[in-house]
């Protein structure tokens, strides 16, 4: 078992200030875009309106940290503890006293991301590994000192740098960095994988640089860096495995990709794995992100023709808005939809944009999530992130052979299977929030 902490925190407050190119930089108010916790007739909710942003009053105390952390160990003790949170872990008061309380000698403590822009002595490092810090997420953006104190907002570079050098020496970083054209790229990026490498780091996420709406600024907060255009996935996927190649540590790209493992959509590379999921009965459309789209057309090409997969203009599926809806063209969309879990978006609000050419379709929310991202399987092996997709495409398959449209020629046949991995699996998960929102929708359903 492994446990979280959330140290609670707010970007931009509790971090030191504003890196150029954090995501909430620029946010103001937002008005709630609606989602899946929210009720039926009502847009806005605690999530869709807060925690979407991340606002938080501030750091956690130690005591309810402690008190959280316990609650989930009631029953066994975890194999690992995370600490996670919105603002920078390095400013928390408490963060040594956390860590020693958490791990107390035994439990080894993971620290899920850092800039280190707290760290302003240069020695911090020590004291957390002995207290029990064993992993860290460390975003480095360069190892040059004025590009951190430009870039990172950070006062104390060479403090921060210095315990960059600690953490690689004495336990498993892992770095981030944002990497941005013309400023941390070409001869900087190749530096400091040089000196990441030279230090002992474990692992380096190059992530991508979110600068418009299409890739994600979906609060009014575009552009974070006028003038600069970011690289695009596949650029980033490049470079990834070009540094991966060259450099004596494990290299993924983010939103693309994993090079050892395939993520995410590892199950588009190793097809053998697809033999695995449930046979598709019903038909039914995908509506998914532009990056999740070549991945999911190969793999549902690969086991079934009646499920079509579309793509809206926007990279991240979590972050797909109202607006995508509105403008995606219906012509080859079926009277039965999947859509992300966690679309921002108010179900009866899809329902009437995915209905506006007088076809009466029945929309419903998917898993959450049907992989691993590329940042989280830096951690794990390929059959790990297999195992995961699995268990995730045989629940979305499940949720289609149920809730599709006409059934396939060998839907009769595949009913008779008495080990139909659906039969056997808990369906709760993903009949959590379907948009059915009157009676002709649910006698369409039924019948």
């Amino acid at each position: 078992m492994d446990a979280v902490v959330d140290i609670g925190g707010r970007p931009g407050y509790n971090c030191g200030g504003f890196c150029s190119f954090c995501y909430f930089k620029g946010v103001k108010t937002v008005e709630p875009l609606g989602c899946k916790y929210c009720p039926p007739h009502k847009k806005g909710c605690d999530y869709c309106s807060r925690a979407v942003v991340e606002i938080q009053p501030g750091f956690k105390s130690l005591d309810q940290l402690v008190f959280e952390a316990s609650q989930q160990c009631i029953l066994s003790r975890p194999d690992s503890i995370t600490i996670k949170g919105n603002g920078d872990a390095s400013f928390h008061p408490d963060l040594l006293k956390l860590v020693q309380t958490l791990s107390n000698g035994v439990v080894p403590i993971h620290l899920d991301y850092t800039s280190g822009k707290g760290f302003f002595k240069g020695d911090e490092a020590g004291p957390l590994i002995e207290a029990g810090l064993r992993r860290i997420s460390f975003s480095v953006f360069s190892t040059d000192p004025e590009l951190r104190r430009r870039y990172v907002n950070d006062k104390h570079p060479e403090a921060a740098l210095s315990n960059l050098r600690t953490f690689c020496e004495r336990c498993d970083l892992y770095a981030m960095i944002v990497l941005i054209p013309g400023i941390n790229d070409g001869f900087q990026l190749e530096k400091t994988c040089q000196d990441l490498c030279d230090m002992g780091a474990k692992g380096l996420m190059l992530m991508s640089f979110a600068n418009s709406k299409e890739q994600g600024l979906i609060f009014g907060n575009e552009p974070l860096m006028p003038g600069i255009v970011p690289y695009s996935v596949e650029e980033i996927r490049r470079i990834a495995t070009e540094i991966n190649e060259r450099y004596d540590m494990r290299v993924i790209g983010t939103p693309l990709w994993d090079p050892q493992t395939g993520a995410p959509f590892a199950l588009a590379h190793h097809r053998k794995e697809l033999n695995r999921l449930p046979a598709i009965e019903r038909s039914a459309t995908i509506i998914t992100s532009s990056v999740a789209y070549p991945f999911l057309s190969t793999i549902f090409e690969e086991i079934g023709e009646d499920v079509n997969v579309v793509a809206v203009n926007k990279e991240i599926g979590n972050l797909i808005t109202l607006e995508d809806f509105n403008f995606l063209d219906l012509g080859n969309i079926k009277e039965r939809v999947l859509i992300p879990g966690m679309v921002l978006a108010h179900d009866q609000e899809i329902r009437r944009a995915l209905r506006r050419d007088g076809v009466r379709r029945l929309v419903f929310r998917g898993p959450d999530a049907l992989t691993v991202e590329s940042e989280r399987s830096i951690y794990m092996t390929t059959e790990e992130v297999i195992a995961r997709e699995v268990e995730a495409f045989s629940g979305l398959i499940c949720q289609i052979n149920e809730l599709g449209g006409e059934e396939t020629e060998s839907a009769t046949v595949q009913k008779d299977r008495d080990n139909c991995s659906c039969e056997r699996m808990d369906r709760s998960h993903y009949h959590e929030n379907p948009i059915i929102v009157d009676e002709e929708d649910i006698k369409q359903t039924v019948g």
